[in-house]
């Protein structure tokens, strides 16, 4: 049978394998096991041996080939990451070069730092996007995620906490899930010490020009009436509350905010749900970089 050559097609290649031996509620992903086993069925002569922690830092994780003398590979991550979600990500990323860009590996080594994704080398981005991509795929399946929140609902921060602990992964990685197929104009905010660190937008929320670009320009603010810098105002700022007109875009009405403190991480994430109906004014067009993420979050 032909290998698959793409992020997706050795995702579903690997989703179809476990459905059929664990059933489709086989979450979370086991994937140091799935690693080692999958290398050593599909590519027998160089498998993964290795999965473990490593101090790396400055980086999120590592595919490396073994030493001189030994066979296979080696898949590592950051052990000074403490959260499960994060290493199960940074681990399913790695999986994926191994699987993808193994062989075009300088020196047998590929190195991820926290936001790979955002170098400025072409080739390196795409290898990180295609990393990325088969990782939410192999987690989160898109058939499963759909089942848990409907492309049309109008879900809370619960609910993609429940998503969170059904993957495995962290609540960022879920909402971001949500984001790609979502019908609803919506945008996740990431911002640290009171400017956004890095944004996603819904595709809906794309077509309206409802975006925050954060690549090569000046750090942005959070609006000063926002519940992010103003969370005292609401009694549980997970559930949010409704903003005044033009908070986050000067013409935008109905945004309701909902924020989550990520004290170990240093940084707040706001998730605005947009009215359906309106369009915001952004002076700046979105562009490949509009939206861009980090990997490994």
């Amino acid at each position: 049978m032909e290998l698959p050559n793409t992020p997706n097609g050795w995702a579903v290649r690997l989703t179809k394998i476990l459905n059929h031996l664990e059933g489709e509620n086989r979450f979370p992903v086991d994937v140091p096991s799935l690693a080692r086993n999958v290398s050593a069925q599909f590519f027998p002569e160089e498998p993964i041996t290795l999965v473990k922690g490593r101090d790396i830092p400055g980086f999120e994780g590592m595919l490396s080939r073994a030493p001189v003398g030994k066979t296979g590979w080696g898949i590592f991550y950051n052990s000074g990451i403490t959260s499960e979600g994060r290493i199960r990500f940074t681990l399913a990323h790695e999986l994926g070069h191994y699987l993808l860009h193994r062989n075009s590996a300088t020196e047998g080594i590929i190195v991820c730092d926290k936001k790979s994704v955002t170098f400025s080398d072409p080739e390196h981005k795409n290898k990180e996007r295609e990393a990325d991509q088969f990782a939410t795929n192999l987690l989160m399946p898109l058939d499963d995620f759909r089942r848990q929140i409907n492309a049309r609902d109008c879900p809370t921060i619960e609910h993609f906490s429940m998503c969170a602990d059904r993957y495995g992964v962290s609540l960022i990685a879920a909402i971001i899930r949500w984001l790609e197929y979502t019908e609803r104009r919506a945008v996740m905010v990431v911002s640290v010490d009171g400017f956004i660190d890095w944004a996603k937008s819904s595709r809906p929320a794309l077509q309206t020009r409802a975006f925050f670009k954060t690549v090569n320009r000046d750090p942005i603010e959070i609006p000063s009436a926002s519940l992010a810098a103003n969370q005292k105002v609401c009694d549980d700022p997970r559930q949010g509350m409704r903003l005044p007109k033009g908070t986050w875009f000067p013409s935008e009405e109905n945004i309701h905010e909902m924020v989550v403190d990520a004290d170990q991480y240093d940084f707040t994430i706001s998730l605005l749900l947009l009215s359906n109906f309106s369009a915001a004014n952004i002076e700046d067009d979105p562009d490949d970089e509009a939206g861009q993420t980090p990997m490994a979050f």
